[in-house]
């Protein structure tokens, strides 16, 4: 099976536990602000690879990717998803590690052909690297020009089907780093059995040249990178948030 592909690092270290083979696929229904990578959006275009293609190019580097493992990330790997299972049932069969890194847009509780390939894609998966890009439903339609809706349903559903999960979040100024938002996603958190890491990063303009040589305006022009300091902090109040959830759940002491 062919899957529409942006391109492959073959030594990524952020993008799951260990070095990782991390594959960018192309297509992305998300449209957020500070997007790094809208070379990735357009749907059904980029290179075409077969899984065979990816997984012997995988072994050419499996020296060095013992301790991680096969990370498909984008664009929206999920959009892709009869490419992902097949690449993942693949996967395991040569004792590979399998991390997806989504946005969780592409999940629907209404299609029940959908939740079987989910279901049977969640099989071959290890891990679930999710990006929350915001908690408040309007704004996070404003940041993404999507609802978040079927993000934190996913997010239950992950932890329904007891799939680690790592949570990540990008703090914006004047956008995400709102004490009441932090709040309410560390209380939603909190309210995750499936939790294994969180990591908040700092809102950063590194993309901007990538949207200068597309000839796109970039959208937040003028919002000045965050202090990591600041994400410290914005941790710390998710954070408090979060343990305090799961006190009143009795989830630890």
């Amino acid at each position: 099976m062919n899957g529409y592909i942006h391109s492959i690092e073959t030594f990524g270290t952020v993008d799951g536990p260990g070095v990782r083979y991390v594959v960018f696929v192309q297509g992305c229904p998300m449209r957020c602000l500070y997007c790094h990578n809208p070379d990735t959006w357009q749907m059904h275009t980029g290179i075409q690879m077969t899984t065979d293609e990816i997984l012997d190019d995988y072994e050419k580097y499996r020296p060095f990717l013992k301790e991680g493992g096969l990370t498909v990330t984008g664009g929206e790997p999920l959009m892709q998803i009869d490419f992902l299972i097949e690449l993942f049932e693949k996967a395991k069969l040569k004792d590979i590690h399998t991390c997806i890194d989504t946005s969780g847009i592409a999940y629907n509780e209404a299609n029940p052909a959908y939740l079987e390939k989910l279901d049977r894609l969640m099989e071959v998966t290890d891990l679930v690297m999710l990006d929350i890009k915001h908690i408040d439903p309007e704004e996070h339609q404003k940041l993404c020009s999507q609802p978040n809706e079927p993000i934190l349903k996913f997010a239950k559903y992950l932890e329904n089907k007891h799939i680690p999960v790592w949570i990540r979040h990008v703090v914006v100024p004047g956008i995400t780093d709102k004490e009441i938002y932090l709040r309410r996603l560390g209380a939603f958190l909190g309210e995750l059995t499936n939790l294994q890491a969180l990591d908040v990063l700092p809102y950063h303009t590194m993309g901007m040249v990538k949207y200068e040589n597309l000839g796109i305006d970039y959208p937040l022009k003028g919002v000045p990178p965050l202090d990591k300091a600041d994400a410290i902090k914005a941790k710390q109040i998710i954070l408090e948030e979060l343990h305090k959830k799961r006190k009143e759940l009795h989830l630890e002491n």
